[in-house]
Order: structure tokens, then C-alpha cells, then sequence
């Protein structure tokens, strides 16, 4: 009896330690048809700083983090789609999934992270506007919930079609659930100046200095014939592959200024792509805030590939896709 007693003690014991403190944050997960590879990480509130890589081993990862509040972290996979994870001192999650179907993965743990298995799987084979209407709803069944202030900003602001009008009464919602919650402070700046910044209106105005030390400000690009500002990521071959036609581009349009804003966390990684055709008529940007560099708020760009097209000085699109900005600069 005593023997069976010691066991289950230190069975408890090993489990306890697997488990965060009060001021931590893990996870951990399997995958099933991924034995070796990597992943990354970054959070939309700043919970971490820049952005981390996950290694998978044997199919297996954890990933344990400082954390004394609560924070959105957004994993990001080698085929760009990505998986928000609600964190919180103390919690401990677990995810499950196959490598070769990561829209189903699932997130175990914690209330929220529950709440975003059910609308996944909810939107799973719905339109974009049946997403947006659920987006919607959920947002008025759980205005407290992190998994809200997740779903306004990724269908209602840093999205292909946004919707500023929606995102202000959402919003509005939402901060009177969540009163102290910064990340909701920032993201009505944000739309308020996306709602400035929409075609037809003028480029903010600033001034900075790019990884070469040339200058580059608003009042350049708006005396140019046209101009594309664009962010990018080494880890985003889509945006880096923007940033090479557009480079490549450069030569048919004459007066066509690029600026391409780095999002990387250091300059290294920055540099490590930027061979000479690749920044050939470009002044690249990097200030290592990442998503949340002054340049990056003040434009009100949101993710990697996001974008302002000007014309004449005048906004004359943002969050294009790479073909609606050859076709509106009129290059092939």
C-alpha cells in the first residue's frame, strides 16, 4: 500500500513538472507526416519579441515562453498558413494535427483556444461572406474573448476586402468588453488611419532612412509618377517574390519608386536575401520593431505583403495583390 501510495505521488510529482509555472507559458504538440522540420511564431500584442522558430523533432516540439498576461501568438507554417494560440500565465496547450491538412489542427487547453477549434471548424467550407457573418457573431456572443480581437482584425482590417465601417462598431464592442486591453486601443488607430489612407486620400507624412543610409520620405514618393510601398519577411516567399518582380518591373516604369518595409526581427536575416537584383531600385526599410515599427503604424500596414500603390501622389490602392499592381502601374 505504501509502495502504491509513493508511485502515485511521484507520478503527480512528474506530471506538475511538465506543467508551466505561474509566470510561464508552453506548448506542445505532435504531428502526424512531419518527423524533422521547423515552424515560427510571433504575437499580434507584443507577448514576444520578434519572431521565434520551432523546431519539430521525431515529429514532437514544446515551446515555453515568459508570459505574465495573457497574449496572442500566431504560428506561421512553411505553407504560410497560420494558427493563432491564446496564451496565458500558467496554461499549459497542447496541439494535434497532420502536417498534410493544418486547417484542421487542433488546440486544446483553455477555453479560448476551444472557441477557436468550434469556428474553424464552423467556416471550414463557408463563403467569405458566411465568415465574415460568423466572424460577426461570434464577435457579439464573446466580445471578452481574445479569440474576438483575433477575428476583427483578420476579416475585418488586415484581410483582401476590409470593411472599416464594420471594424468600428465591432470595435467598439469589443473595448467596452475588454476596457484595458492596448491591443484594441492599437487597432482602432490603425483603422482610423486605414479609413485616412484608403484610395484617393494623401500618403501620411514622414521621413526615414533606409539599410543603405539613403533618405526616403513621403513627400519623394508622392513627386514620383507612382510608387509602391510594400512590406516583406525572409520567411514569406510570396512577399519576397513581390519584391523581386517589382524589382525586376522597376526598369519598364520610369519614375517608379519602390520602398519595401523589412519585418524580419534583425538586420542579418534582412540582408541575407537582398542580393543585388533583388534591391535594384528599391530603398528597403528595417527598423527591427517588426508589425510594430513607427513607419509600419503610421502607414497602417498589417502583415507581410501588405501595400499602398500611389499614383500622381494620390493613394491609389492598398493590399493589392501582386497582379493588381502591374496591372494598375501598367507593366507586365
Amino acid at each position: 500500500m505504501k509502495q502504491q501510495a509513493f508511485i502515485l505521488l511521484l507520478l503527480t510529482l512528474v506530471l506538475s513538472a511538465c506543467g508551466p509555472d505561474s509566470k510561464h507559458f508552453k506548448l506542445e504538440g505532435r504531428f502526424l507526416h512531419l518527423n524533422q522540420g521547423e515552424f515560427y511564431v510571433y504575437s499580434t500584442d507584443g507577448g514576444i519579441a520578434g519572431i521565434d522558430t520551432i523546431k519539430v523533432q521525431g515529429g514532437r516540439f514544446a515551446y515555453e515562453i515568459p508570459c505574465d498576461q495573457p497574449t496572442t501568438l500566431v504560428l506561421v507554417f512553411p505553407n504560410f498558413s497560420q494558427q493563432p494560440v491564446f496564451a496565458a500565465p500558467g496554461v499549459g496547450l497542447d496541439i494535434k494535427g497532420d502536417a498534410s491538412h493544418l486547417k484542421a489542427l487542433k488546440v486544446t487547453g483553455s477555453k479560448d483556444n476551444e472557441l477557436m477549434n468550434s469556428f474553424r471548424d464552423r467556416i471550414a467550407n463557408a463563403s467569405q461572406s458566411e465568415i465574415k457573418t460568423a466572424a460577426r457573431q461570434f464577435i457579439g456572443d464573446h466580445p471578452a474573448s481574445p479569440v474576438s480581437t483575433y477575428l476583427l482584425r483578420t476579416y475585418f482590417i488586415d484581410c483582401a476586402y476590409p470593411d472599416y465601417k464594420a471594424a468600428n462598431t465591432l470595435l467598439q464592442t469589443l473595448c467596452k468588453a475588454q476596457p484595458k486591453n492596448n491591443e484594441l486601443a492599437l487597432l482602432a488607430s490603425q483603422v482610423n488611419t486605414l479609413s485616412a489612407t484608403s484610395a484617393g486620400a494623401t500618403l501620411p507624412q514622414f521621413s526615414a532612412t533606409d539599410i543603405n543610409g539613403n533618405g526616403i520620405s513621403s513627400a519623394t514618393l508622392q513627386s514620383a509618377p507612382a510608387a509602391v510601398i510594400f512590406t516583406w519577411a525572409t520567411w514569406d516567399f510570396s512577399s519576397t517574390d513581390m519584391m523581386r518582380q517589382l524589382s525586376s518591373a522597376s526598369a519598364q516604369k520610369q519614375g517608379l519608386r519602390l520602398v519595401g518595409i523589412n519585418l524580419d526581427a534583425d538586420r542579418y536575416t534582412c540582408k541575407s536575401v537582398l542580393q543585388p537584383d533583388v534591391q535594384q531600385g528599391i530603398n528597403i526599410m528595417h527598423d527591427g520593431e517588426m508589425l510594430q515599427g513607427s513607419l509600419v503604424k503610421k502607414l497602417a500596414l498589417g502583415y507581410s505583403g501588405d501595400n499602398i500603390v500611389l499614383i500622381n501622389g494620390k493613394i491609389a490602392g492598398r493590399d493589392l495583390s501582386l497582379s493588381q499592381i502591374k496591372q494598375m502601374l501598367g507593366i507586365q
